[in-house]
């Protein structure tokens, strides 16, 4: 398994780089169009719409932006593009090795549904590619030139796949392939409208015809919807490390409530960066989070006293003596956290969902148990319950038999 967690690892990491360079991008050219300023007379003569200085790292930089395009190109332009598809396609071989070649371990979950490595697959698939299809064809059709059904159609499409993720999946996977469908939009806007309106911007400028504004018009509006996305997608990177968000009776909603406050409080920056202070909208976004964060928890408490008692050392099944040994061995060294009620002081949800109460939940993680018990050895954490290398034993043994 040690090329797994390198590979994991190594993908992992530059989906991280790759996904900076491009958030940094898209934030930075969002707010540079925001805070272009009128310039004057003589440079509006030369078609300049809008000017900006800077200082920045020792020196002065003045930024313009042409009402059409230049008189001609110049030899060097750059050109943002690689920085959205090398985010896309490490992020889907990250999600392709983790969920897809790991579906058992991560993907599936028994207790929502019982599904085949092939079936979770092609329905993570299915929502990720045809929701893109959907917001596709809704960019292209009339809603797009209705800001306000469009945000709507966007929020019920999210909250379907969100809805329909969480009832097929574990609650990190169903997470995950939400993430998945937001990034895929995000890289098809810039696959699908943006790339090709600047394509078309630099060939006109090239063979000296005229610049169709609309061209500009549909990639920045492709530009806005990216950037609303990204604080929810953001949450979505961090959220595996937070069970109490996806493993939540509602995680679906969940998502969706966190996913709308953090573009809510996107917004004020956005109004911010072209002169509109709204404090309302921060305040009201931290109140937003802070009563989702209540809602969250409350249920967890007040359900406690009726969650259904689970007896920690008896199997369920009839057991070999094997089994029976590595079970006992999980109950007294991973049970404590990974738990439907974890006893531990420092975890009240089970870390990452993972819940061993019975044997059928052990044995569903087998592959998993071995790598962070026996490989690795990096659980129990600290090794805080004190797990002894004949414990180790007793799972390895279990699992080569």
């Amino acid at each position: 398994m040690a090329w797994f967690d390198w590979s994991s690892l190594f993908i992992r990491w530059f989906h991280v780089i790759a996904g900076v360079a491009w958030i940094g991008a898209s934030f930075y050219f969002i707010w540079l169009d925001n805070n272009l300023r009128t310039p004057p007379k003589w440079k509006q003569d030369k078609g300049i719409k809008g000017d900006l200085w800077a200082v920045h790292g020792g020196g002065f930089y003045e930024v313009a932006k042409y009402q059409r395009g230049p008189e001609k190109i110049p030899e060097t332009l750059h050109w943002f593009k690689w920085e959205a598809y090398t985010t896309w396609l490490s992020g889907f071989l990250l999600l392709s090795l983790i969920y897809y070649h790991g579906a058992s371990i991560y993907l599936i979950d028994p207790t929502v549904m019982d599904l085949t490595p092939k079936d979770a697959i092609t329905r993570g698939l299915g929502l990720i590619f045809g929701g893109l299809f959907i917001y596709e064809g809704a960019c292209r059709s009339a809603l797009s030139r209705y800001p306000a059904l469009f945000g709507i159609m966007l929020l019920v499409l999210l909250g379907a796949v969100s809805y329909l993720a969480t009832h097929w999946f574990s609650g990190r996977g169903a997470f995950m392939h939400v993430g998945a469908l937001i990034g895929t939009i995000m890289a098809g806007n810039v696959f699908f409208k943006i790339m090709p309106a600047q394509r078309l911007m630099v060939d006109a400028v090239t063979n000296n015809t005229e610049i169709d504004p609309a061209w500009g018009l549909a990639a920045k509006l492709r530009s806005v919807h990216n950037n609303y996305l990204t604080l929810p997608l953001l949450f979505i990177m961090i959220s595996n490390h937070y069970p109490m968000t996806f493993q939540h009776p509602q995680a679906w909603a969940v998502l969706m409530a966190i996913g709308v406050v953090s573009a809510w409080i996107r917004h004020y920056f956005n109004l911010k960066h072209v002169g509109i202070s709204r404090p309302s909208v921060l305040i009201t976004g931290a109140i937003g989070m802070l009563i989702i964060a209540g809602w969250v928890s409350y249920p967890r408490t007040a359900n406690e006293s009726s969650a259904p008692a689970v007896t920690m050392h008896t199997a369920p099944v009839a057991l070999t003596a094997i089994e029976q040994k590595a079970f006992d061995v999980v109950q007294t060294h991973c049970a404590n956290c990974h738990s439907a009620k974890p006893t531990d002081n420092l975890f009240v949800v089970a870390p990452l969902g993972l819940i061993f109460d019975t044997w059928q939940q052990v044995s569903a993680k087998a592959p998993l148990i071995y790598q962070r018990a026996v490989v690795t050895k990096d659980m129990p954490l600290m090794n805080k319950t004190g797990m002894t290398e004949q414990d180790r034993d007793a799972i390895r043994t279990w699992i080569d038999q």
